[in-house]
C-alpha cells in the first residue's frame, strides 16, 4: 500500500506537464512532509525533498522585513522553527483547497508552480567597468525556487494584520494560480514582471 501525505492524499498519481520541472519536482510518496534535514549538504540534495516540505520550509523563513511590493512584511520570527506548526496550517490549506477543487490539493499544488515558474531572468554583468543587465535563462531548480518562494510570500502577505488566516490565504494563492488568474495570483504577476525585464534587458 503506497503511502498518502498527511494520510489522506496519494501522490503517485501527479501529473507534471512542464518537463522542466518534472526532474526536480519530488512526489516521493510519505505520511508526514519531514525529512530531518537529511539532504541538507548534498548536492543538488533538496530536488529529492518532497514538494509539499519545500513549501512548508519556505514559510518557515517568515517576513524578511523588507518592502515586498509596496508592504513591509515582518512575521517577528513567529514561524521560524515552528516547522509542525506550519505543518498544519499547510494541511489545512490543502484541505481548503480540496474542498473547493474537488481534487487532490497536491495536483493544484503542481499546477500553481507550473503556472508561476518564470523562464527567464535577468543578471547583472560587468564590461570594461560598466554594468549593465542582460536576459538569461533559469535552471530548473532556480525557477521551482522562485515559484515556491513566490506562493510562499503571497500567502504571509495575505494573511498579515488580515482577518484572513494563513491556511485560507495560502489556499486561496494556490487556487488562483492553478486556474492561471492573473488578476488575482501574486505568484504569476512575479513571474510575469520578471519576464518582462528579461525581455527588456536582450
Amino acid at each position: 500500500m503506497t503511502d498518502k501525505l498527511f494520510d489522506k492524499y496519494p501522490l503517485d498519481n501527479i501529473e507534471i506537464l512542464d518537463k522542466s520541472l518534472a526532474q526536480v519536482v519530488s512526489l516521493k510518496p510519505i505520511i508526514v512532509p519531514h525529512s530531518s534535514g537529511r539532504h541538507a549538504k548534498k548536492t543538488l540534495g533538496k530536488a529529492r525533498v518532497n514538494i509539499v516540505e519545500r513549501l512548508v520550509n519556505k514559510l518557515m523563513r517568515g517576513g524578511t522585513g523588507a518592502k515586498t511590493s509596496g508592504k513591509v512584511i515582518r512575521t517577528k520570527g513567529r514561524l521560524q522553527g515552528k516547522k509542525f506548526r506550519v505543518m498544519r496550517m499547510v494541511e489545512d490549506a490543502l484541505e481548503i483547497v480540496e474542498k473547493e477543487t474537488k481534487g487532490n490539493p497536491v495536483q493544484a499544488l503542481v499546477k500553481a508552480l507550473e503556472n508561476s515558474a518564470p523562464c527567464e531572468d535577468v543578471t547583472r554583468v560587468s564590461h570594461g567597468g560598466v554594468s549593465y543587465q542582460i536576459a538569461v535563462d533559469i535552471a530548473a531548480t532556480r525557477r521551482l525556487d522562485m515559484a515556491l518562494r513566490n506562493i510562499a510570500l503571497a500567502a504571509l502577505m495575505g494573511a498579515f494584520n488580515k482577518k484572513k488566516s494563513l491556511p485560507e490565504s495560502l489556499a486561496s494563492e494556490i487556487i488562483y494560480t492553478a486556474k492561471g488568474d492573473v488578476q488575482n495570483s501574486y505568484a504569476i504577476k512575479k513571474r510575469d514582471e520578471s519576464e518582462r525585464m528579461a525581455r527588456s534587458a536582450r
